[in-house]
């Protein structure tokens, strides 16, 4: 993977950026250094950057990638150019110095099979799964950070055939699905130019014809133009959403759908739910260990 535009700023840490084990890289505001490795984070004590050297590397990066970082503007968010995703907060949110966050994708590559190795899923629900994205049922992923939703995502998509029109919307992009036609776009929040929301985009990512939605979270007001689209013939949505179980993730669904509207009343939003999403797949980790915890159907004789 290619760091080459932002490894000069960040030379302490440049082994971890090149290295092919190395997850995730966070760098507290007490300048501390930590890793996640083989699911297991490591605080590395011997790594520093220099005095203003982490805040004056992180204002030219956001330079460069046209974003905004400030004491207005204290929170970035940015893909990198092999996709990994770089999270930014400076002072006066966060004290005394940055806080930065480098979640790498040494996932991309895995496939089902290496999935099945790593006990993350048995093989009779990975060829349930697979089967489920192949037809066209609509899928929602949900699990805590760290629990290998995206990562799921991405290999369930190589199950879509290859002739349909997938359509992703992502706050900052995150998924790498390898088929012909591929359409991905990046909700615009904390840019120089006027923001568009994730629901903006996904309202017009649906005048584009597309035969799958995949939505990287589902987190605010989107929640209620999914299900409008869920429910009026787009099929084959795989989506994910932060959740302690199955049964809550469709709870917080429905309590997102219901955001700023006080006259909706919380039955038909439900029966939507029900009938719009064919199964929730919940995600657990435990010691390090990522895996499959829970499917939870929603339609009639769905996975």
């Amino acid at each position: 993977m290619s760091f080459d535009l932002i490894l000069p700023f960040f030379r302490p840490i440049e082994h971890l950026l090149l290295s092919d084990t190395v997850s995730e890289i966070m760098v507290n505001p007490d300048s501390s250094v930590w890793i996640e490795e083989d699911g297991q984070k490591i605080h590395l004590h011997k790594i520093r950057f220099e005095l203003g050297a982490l805040e004056a590397g992180l204002e030219v990066i956001a330079n460069r990638f046209g974003k905004k970082l400030d004491a207005n503007s204290p929170i970035m968010n940015l893909r990198l150019p092999d996709g990994s995703r770089l999270a930014a907060i400076i002072p006066p949110v966060v004290n005394p110095r940055p806080l930065l966050t480098i979640r790498k994708f040494t996932s991309r590559k895995l496939k089902m099979d290496d999935l099945i190795t790593q006990e993350f899923i048995t093989p009779g629900l990975a060829a349930k799964l697979q089967e489920a994205v192949q037809r066209g049922d609509n899928v929602l992923i949900s699990g805590g950070t760290g629990t290998g939703k995206t990562t799921l995502v991405n290999i369930l998509a190589n199950s879509i055939p290859d002739e349909d029109r997938i359509l992703i919307i992502e706050d900052t992009a995150e998924l790498a699905i390898r088929k012909p036609h591929v359409v991905s776009a990046e909700a615009q929040l904390d840019t120089h130019k006027s923001a568009i929301t994730f629901d903006d985009l996904l309202k017009a990512i649906l005048r584009h014809r597309p035969d799958r939605i995949i939505v990287g979270e589902v987190r605010g007001a989107e929640a209620r133009t999914l299900l409008d689209a869920l429910n009026t013939g787009h099929r084959g949505m795989l989506a994910t959403i932060h959740a302690n179980s199955a049964s809550g993730a469709l709870r917080r669904l429905t309590n997102l759908a219901l955001r700023g509207l006080p006259n909706q009343q919380q039955h038909p939003v439900e029966a939507e739910i029900k009938a719009g999403i064919d199964a929730v797949v919940h995600l657990g980790r435990e010691q390090g260990r990522r895996y499959v915890c829970e499917i939870l159907e929603c339609s009639a004789e769905r996975v």
